[in-house]
């Protein structure tokens, strides 16, 4: 989950699994793979980190890392 900010400056959690993209119009809305749309304040660069990091914390990203060095071994 990541924690973003509404444009009225509420928090809000979002399940990170569920986003399928995020573009800037010129304010930042992202969209969940259920077909849902919100704004944020932060940048497309912003929540991109959020979410690598994320990913990085419940192990997803090193997983997939190593998964494809040891196809190359």
């Amino acid at each position: 989950m990541i924690r973003l900010t509404r444009l009225n400056g509420k928090q809000i959690t979002v399940n990170a699994l569920l986003i399928e993209s995020i573009e800037e119009t010129p304010d930042t809305m992202i969209t969940l793979i259920i077909g849902k749309k919100f704004m944020v304040l932060e940048t497309v660069p912003e929540v991109t980190e959020a979410v690598q990091r994320f990913f990085q914390s419940i192990g997803l990203v090193s997983s997939t890392l190593k998964s494809l060095n040891s196809e190359g071994s």
